[in-house]
């Protein structure tokens, strides 16, 4: 058996929004906890989620993930959870002030991107701090990503 440091532990993507990064100026990240039930978890375990339309909003003191979309859990019949519910996020006071003021003063907005599993087996949130792209940045990023397609197929090829 292998010591204990040198085993190398892999976080498990569940769920990505991909299109936030090109929709979106990324800012700063956050990873954030997530309050699920039961079903949620065993839901999430299986890999079956997606936060391509969602959203993160501050209500009160706290941030909450609006429209992810966690589908049922088969085996649990009625004891299950609703799909589309609101989920809060764990953050701590400091992180959540630091959200508000960007998102109040600054017009940001909170954007997720991707829903994993740590170390540890806990469900975690990466979440963006994220201003918005116009059409003239997101064609100058797609310029970039071709011309950097097109340098990697060079350098290839020699």
């Amino acid at each position: 058996m292998a010591p204990k440091g040198s085993q190398r532990t892999v976080n498990k993507i569940v769920a990505e929004n991909r299109k936030a990064r090109y929709n979106y100026e990324i800012m700063d990240t956050y990873e954030a906890g997530l309050m699920l039930t039961g079903t949620e978890v065993k839901a999430l375990r299986e890999g079956r989620a997606n936060i391509a339309e969602s959203y993160a909003s501050d209500e009160g003191n706290e941030i909450w993930l609006i429209n992810s979309h966690l589908p049922e859990y088969l085996q649990a019949n009625r004891f299950n959870h609703e799909p589309r519910r609101r989920r809060k996020l764990l953050l701590s006071k400091r992180e959540i002030s630091r959200m508000r003021v960007a998102i109040n003063r600054e017009g940001m907005t909170l954007v997720p991107l991707k829903i994993y599993f740590n170390e540890k087996g806990r469900a975690k949130l990466e979440l963006a701090l994220a201003k918005g792209k116009k059409l003239h940045d997101k064609r100058e990023t797609e310029k970039e990503r071709d011309w950097n397609r097109q340098k990697s197929r060079l350098m290839k090829s020699n």
